[in-house]
């Protein structure tokens, strides 16, 4: 574990038992997520994720593996036998790691601020006021601060995860998991919660564990990406280096998704001029990153080589305060001259791939 580090697992392994079958749920698996990261784990339904961050505060206990979160060991195995943090020193560590879920888990026959009050009830070490100024603050954290005496019933969607998250944060959690915490929202309610989280993670210092089949919600908000199939990590690191570098096709998949890529090439090769599309004329995908985005890529072309670029489909994202960008073009012109200038842009740091036509 490293010093940043407040979550490290180490080869990680679940088994467990259901109907006479063995399901290996979770495939020597090591992650660290350094405090204060959004970190994104992505993956398809079955592939492990909900199962791999229940393990980080032990609710669903490794195999094997060793689990430390803040530099104290919930799970270890020497010698092939495990052990695990138990009683009053679990339910401490516990204390610092806040979940939300899907379905939010609210209690329905108390209101808003009994609630979030639920937690800290029984803390014998703040007095009623203070805990009623607590539950004021954080319902004013996550602005619902005049719903307070509503009951769960007389919510919407996003209504009801603001007050799972104020009550996820009132035994000061250092950590938060969200296990598909925005799935069953729509659009416009899941940017607003994930922008909540992101404004948590600046105000709070929040290490967040984002779990979510949408690689969108990464995108948005997330530092760090994991992606996870078939119980295994098949790929991670950085967001930017992530969505610029995929090594996997499934990381490619989920990318494309959520630049709406895959929709957009899709339209792009309906068209009747790529259908119809005559040598030595090339459908190209040019994508770049940080200061190659500012280049007068297309100009340059024309200018240089006499290639005309025609503009199909254009993309830019903000990724860590660097922008990506992706255009799919036609380039007209001489061949050997296309074959010069596409080899000239790679050098300049622009990825090339050549989706119709032929290259002499």
């Amino acid at each position: 574990m490293s010093e940043q580090s407040i979550i490290s697992l180490k080869n990680i392994e679940v088994k467990f038992q259901q109907k006479n079958q063995l399901i290996h749920a979770v495939k020597d698996v090591s992650l660290d997520i350094e405090r204060g990261d959004i970190y994104g784990i992505v993956g398809y339904s079955g592939a492990g994720k909900s199962t791999l961050v229940r393990v980080i505060n032990l609710l669903q206990k490794p195999t094997s593996g060793t689990v430390l979160v803040n530099n104290i060991p919930l799970a270890e195995t020497n010698n092939n036998k495990t052990t695990y943090l138990q009683g009053s020193k679990l339910r401490n560590a516990r204390k610092k790691i806040g979940m939300i879920f899907q379905h939010f888990n609210l209690m329905n026959e108390r209101t808003v601020a009994d609630n979030v009050l639920f937690p800290i009830a029984r803390n014998h070490t703040l007095t009623k006021e203070q805990k009623n100024t607590k539950v004021a603050d954080l319902l004013a954290l996550v602005g619902l601060s005049d719903r307070s005496n509503a009951y769960p019933s007389q919510l919407s969607g996003g209504q009801k995860q603001r007050v799972a998250i104020a009550r996820a944060l009132a035994s000061d959690p250092e950590i938060l998991i969200s296990d598909e915490a925005t799935s069953a929202l729509d659009p416009k309610t899941t940017n607003a919660i994930l922008a909540l989280l992101k404004s948590l993670n600046e105000k709070l210092g929040l290490t967040i564990v984002l779990i979510t089949h949408e690689m969108q919600a990464v995108k948005d908000i997330a530092n760090k990406v994991a992606v996870m199939e078939n119980g295994q990590i098949i790929e991670n690191g950085s967001l930017l280096e992530i969505f610029t570098n995929p090594q996997k096709q499934l990381t490619k998949d989920f990318i494309d998704t959520a630049t709406q890529l895959e929709d957009g090439l899709a339209k792009v090769q309906a068209q009747p001029i790529v259908t119809n599309l005559q040598a030595p004329d090339v459908l190209v995908q040019f994508s770049y990153a940080g200061e190659t985005t500012g280049e007068p890529l297309i100009s340059s072309l024309f200018k240089e080589y006499g290639i005309v670029a025609n503009i199909l489909f254009g993309n830019v994202e903000i990724l860590q305060s660097t922008p990506v960008g992706t255009l799919i073009v036609i380039l007209s012109g001489e061949s050997h001259a296309i074959q010069t200038a596409l080899h000239n842009v790679k050098e300049q740091g622009v990825k090339v791939t050549l989706l119709k036509g032929e290259l002499i």
